[in-house]
């Protein structure tokens, strides 16, 4: 009808109509009421309305029946559908026709509830057109609405107009819109107006759509105001070799923070669709397929050699010492007066601890990898499993308080707690010279904290904490940290099972949006002290607060602000020499009291979405617990959200661009004990010092003559700190050519990980990869004779050491930097991707190249990885690409973990390629290097939603089992491949063939059930798209939806045709509410 010209010819019949003498309503209000459902479906409706001269009819026709409530109503629609283009509502508004509406809109009444819902819809799409906007504010209107307002909110105590409230609300919120709006809406009281009237609904659900609009215009008008910091900077500064010191930060004053303009003019948006296409993917089929050429001199390429001796060496030059590169020069740990001697029942890493590492590993056989892969076993039955290649958490949970491994007491563990000499607050942030001969503290303080340390249970796998003091003294950073953290000193245990996904409580974001609101309008009643600032001096005297620090290893936190006495604000710190990327977390509080609920928010985050919204929690280690028996970090906190919150970048930082929107994240937590001391986290971290401890345990509990492992220095970092390099296969069997051939002929796997030093979960699946290669496990022997692994663990050892979350310390995102590294400036990329060039140019290319990472707004473990065609087909290019050749098989490693891994799915899996990531690792390898099978390996940090972890958080002991199950993954993958050899065939048939029906289940052609998903994200971690209760930026405008305003017709039509009348009483307004 609209193609055919129905549109105007309604029009024109309208408009001969109602300029005769004596106007036929019998033909024009069915004409309205055909008007209505036709134009709100013809999106040029408003304009040929318009040129056809029906607005000036329907307005001349609207004041001549304001007190014919029918032929008014009928009207009513019909300008609604008008407005629906904001040019024509523009229009409309010069006409007077808000003047208009005001006549018809009344104090709350009972009578012709019908017509005031309909000019009350009216009015809010009017109010779309921001010149309508400054017209209410400069007649003061403002007033007006918030008037209309109280009434009805007053009388209505039933809720039987809720629709009507409702769209007074979204009046308001048009033209809060504009900065001359929030100033008239302020100066009229509305934030205290609207604070009142709804703070005692918040738990009502009928007035549910009612307080989402408050809410909304409060968030709206809320004055926007810098962070409470002196700088956006970041609170430490690196001096850049080669660059030029900047001038000192510019202090942030109230200027730099005014509101947007009004200066946007009124755009049509009824125009007709415009194609939507990905711009971000890549479709140019050159840049697709092309290889670039080497970006360093060929000869460059031979200082790697030293990397590879395994492609050079003799038999005997295998057998190297352990450490031999990492732990040459510099402090050793031998010098440490307490690390014990031959015949110290304490001696770290002695035969009898590398026999019972070994022992652990013959024990671990017997629960092997195979029995723990995806086959519908429930997640307690998998929890209960002991991780694969990894000590188990023995009694950590059940042997009671005070219990070391073995079960036997630890000696007077609770009169130690009691001892005059204990200071929790000392022992529980150590100072890294501790113990040390040049130790300058007392020697009560000294042997306090040897005591303890003789008190560390035997139960925490792959974990010395004398060998952990002795690292920490060789890492350096930014701050020049002299303590460490407890948690990293003493280790962590994963609890016996993973915790469940943190059920939200309804409108917890109300409530928090509301004491937000409180505190603007009664400023009086917020503390508002420092107790904490890496940026300011503050006198700690205050006794009644908790005490705050962040100045250890990854530590981020830059300043606690007490609000109230159980609530503070927190700002974390940008990454070093930046003004962004703040979401890591990790500090410590004491001076806790036990069973009292503090509150923690958050208020400088930057992600628009956050799986804190979706049952994801923040993790607490408790010093006290851990003494106790049970070192854990745990998932914790509750009345949980993440939401925006009225903070804004400056203008000066922003340099012009859009200013950045902070988020709030809130959560409260009960501390265990009193006069504890516990440390928050925004994951579980994973520092440097224990990566490097870490690989110290490993290779002294390898046998040497089976395994060959070997860590050495890749580069130095910027900041001085060795990036370790690490080597796993099996030895030779014996010296001979045949042997040594074999040996050297192995395909390459490149696994690397912590690019960006937030993501901590990527070393937890790290770790539990680096544990399962070197473990007896029957499927690790079978990786380590057939492959040699090449691991980078910590791309970025230096954001990690300093707390960064994103950036190296030139403040910089390395897995940005893949495409032209330099060496002095990013040195890990440059020499990581020179050392895959050194491989590629001797023909040892790695099968697989995978990047592990961590994800904040998605669940479960998913791949990322590169394809041709699938990017062509998804960006609809004009390219055909049925004749380009592409190797298909990039797929079916994820396949493989998806029938594997518990916590891995196919369906958060994409293979696109886009313009934004053509610089990062996973790109550059597949483009520059030719390796079809490179990939992101990302792990959410909250949890499942699908497979046996479906509704559970991860925890440290799902994430390592994840690394496990990667490795398993790339066997899998070569028994599937064609050049399989018959050798490693036949041995994987044996295996598989001991595990029930396994084998069919791995070698049979993965069937092609799950698809790629295909999301468009811009960023390494896109939005969030699962739906929120109270999204941060709600534009559900229902008022202008086709089906009320149908909805709102046809129950007149049902009315009229019972033979009511339009003085519809409470009733009959209740049966209006949607």
């Amino acid at each position: 009808m609209i193609s055919k010209g129905g549109s105007e010819a309604l029009l024109q019949t309208l408009v001969d109509t109602a300029r005769t003498a004596a106007p036929d309503y019998d033909i024009l209000l069915p004409l309205f009421r055909l008007l209505a459902k036709v134009g709100l479906r013809d999106k040029k409706f408003g304009q040929k309305a318009l040129e056809l001269e029906a607005l000036d009819v329907t307005l001349i026709l609207t004041r001549k029946n304001l007190s014919h409530s029918q032929n008014l109503l009928h009207c009513l629609w019909a300008l609604r559908v008008f407005a629906s283009s904001v040019t024509t509502g523009a229009m409309l508004g010069i006409n007077g026709a808000m003047e208009l509406l005001f006549k018809v809109i009344t104090p709350y009444t009972q009578k012709h509830t019908r017509v005031i819902r309909a000019a009350t819809d009216l009015l809010a799409a009017l109010l779309k057109s921001k010149s309508n906007s400054r017209r209410a504010v400069n007649r003061g209107y403002v007033t007006s609405l918030l008037r209309l307002h109280q009434d009805w909110h007053q009388h209505d105590t039933a809720g039987a107009y809720v629709p009507i409230r409702r769209v007074l609300l979204l009046c308001l919120k048009h033209i809060a819109a504009l900065r001359s709006g929030r100033e008239a809406f302020l100066a009229a009281q509305g934030m205290e107006i609207l604070f009142s009237t709804t703070q005692k609904c918040l738990d009502d659900k009928s007035l549910g759509p009612i307080v989402s609009v408050v809410l909304q215009i409060l968030r709206q008008c809320y004055p926007k105001c810098p962070l409470p910091l002196v700088t956006a900077s970041s609170a430490y500064v690196f001096p850049v070799p080669g660059t030029t010191t900047s001038e000192p930060p510019r202090v942030l004053t109230e200027e730099d923070f005014e509101d947007d303009g009004d200066e946007e003019e009124d755009k049509d948006a009824d125009s007709e669709d415009v194609k939507e296409e990905d711009d971000d993917l890549e479709t140019d089929v050159n840049k697709l397929s092309s290889r670039p050429a080497l970006d360093r001199p060929e000869e460059e390429l031979l200082q790697y050699e030293a990397m590879c001796l395994e492609l050079s060496c003799s038999f005997e030059e295998l057998e190297s010492k352990p450490g031999d590169d990492l732990n040459s020069g510099g402090t050793q740990y031998a010098n440490h007066h307490h690390i014990p001697t031959e015949a110290s029942p304490k001696q770290h890493c002695s035969n009898k601890d590398q026999n019972s590492w070994e022992q652990e590993r013959e024990d671990t056989v017997q629960t092997s990898l195979l029995s723990m892969v995806k086959k519908g076993r429930s997640p307690v039955q998998r929890a209960s499993k002991k991780g694969p290649g990894m000590r188990p958490c023995q009694n950590a949970q059940c042997s009671g308080l005070g219990m070391d491994s073995s079960g036997s007491e630890i000696p007077d563990i609770q009169a130690f707690l009691k001892e005059d000499a204990w200071d929790i607050d000392m022992i529980s942030c150590p100072a890294m010279n501790a113990s040390f001969p040049s130790f300058t503290k007392s020697r009560e303080t000294v042997e306090v904290i040897d005591k303890l340390l003789q008190t560390h249970p035997r139960h925490i796998p792959f974990h010395d904490p004398y060998l952990y003091l002795a690292k920490a003294r060789r890492t350096k950073s930014v701050a020049d940290f002299k303590m460490m953290a407890f948690p990293d000193l003493w280790g962590h245990c994963p609890p016996p099972s993973p915790q469940p996904l943190l059920e939200r409580k309804c409108g917890i974001q109300r409530i928090k949006i509301f004491e937000d609101v409180q505190r603007f309008i009664q400023p009086s009643d917020v503390i508002n002290q420092v107790v904490f600032s890496l940026d300011e001096p503050w006198q700690d005297t205050a006794s009644n607060c908790l005490r705050f620090s962040s100045k250890f290893e990854s530590g981020n936190l830059r300043k606690a602000i007490q609000v109230r006495e159980f609530e503070y604000d927190l700002l974390v710190n940008a990454d070093v020499n930046s003004t962004q990327h703040q979401q890591w977390f990790y500090f410590r509080v004491s001076r806790t009291r036990a069973a009292v609920p503090y509150r923690f928010n958050i208020i400088n985050c930057e992600k628009p979405n956050s799986q804190f919204n979706y049952g994801m929690q923040p993790t607490l280690y408790s010093v006290k617990e851990a003494l106790l028996g049970r070192p854990s970090w745990v998932r914790t906190g509750y009345e949980i959200c993440y939401y925006k919150n009225h903070y804004r970048q400056s203008a000066a930082v922003a340099g012009g661009a859009p200013r950045t929107c902070y988020y709030t994240l809130t959560f409260a937590v009960t501390f265990p004990h009193s006069e504890d001391v516990c440390y928050l986290a925004y994951h579980y971290p994973y520092t440097y010092t224990t990566l490097m401890t870490h690989l110290d345990i490993l290779e002294k509990s390898v046998n040497p003559k089976q395994v060959y492992f070997r860590q050495e220095v890749l580069c130095q970092t910027l900041g001085g700190n060795s990036c370790p390099l690490v080597t796993i296969t099996a030895m030779p069997e014996s010296d001979s050519t045949d042997h040594l051939e074999q040996f050297r002929q192995r395909p390459y796997q490149m696994i690397t990980a912590r690019v960006h030093p937030g993501e901590s979960n990527a070393s937890w699946v790290m770790k539990g990869t680096l544990e399962f290669l070197v473990s007896s496990d029957p499927v690790a022997r079978l990786l380590r004779e057939n492959f040699i692994f090449k691991i980078i663990p910590m791309l970025n050892p230096d954001g990690v050491i300093n707390g960064n979350h994103r950036c190296s310390l030139r403040g910089e995102d390395l897995n940005r930097q893949w495409l032209s590294p330099g060496a002095p400036l990013q040195p890990t990329i440059y020499h990581a991707k020179g050392l895959l060039s050194y491989l590629s140019s001797t023909g040892h290319s790695p099968v697989v190249f995978c990047d592990f990472h961590g994800h904040s707004q998605k669940k479960n473990v998913f791949l990322y990885g590169c394809s041709i065609k699938e990017t062509l087909w998804q960006a609809q290019s004009s390219v055909g690409s049925s004749a380009i050749l592409e190797d298909v098989s990039y797929r079916t490693l994820p396949k493989i973990l998806d029938k594997l891994a518990p916590a891995f799915t196919m369906s958060s899996c994409s293979f696109l390629v886009e313009k934004s990531r053509a610089s990062t690792a996973r790109v550059v390898v597949w483009r520059e290097l030719g390796v079809s099978r490179s990939y992101t390996m990302e792990s959410s940090y909250c949890g499942c939603n699908q497979g046996p972890y479906q509704g559970l958080q991860f925890g440290t002991r799902e994430l390592e089992e994840m690394g496990a199950m990667f490795c398993l993954g790339l066997l899998i993958l070569e028994l599937k491949s064609v050049t399989c050899s018959r050798q490693l065939l036949s041995r994987a048939v044996a295996l598989l063939n001991a595990e029930e029906d396994t084998l069919d289940l791995h070698l049979q052609r993965c069937s092609s059930s799950s698809s790629s998903g295909v999301p468009s994200e811009l960023d390494d971690e896109p939005p969030c798209m699962e739906e929120i209760e109270y999204s941060p930026d709600s534009s559900s405008d229902q008022e202008g939806s086709f089906s009320e305003l149908d909805r709102q017709i046809q129950e007149w039509a049902f009315h009229k045709d019972e033979g009511q009348e339009d003085e519809e009483g409470p009733g009959q307004g209740r049966k209006a509410t949607p």
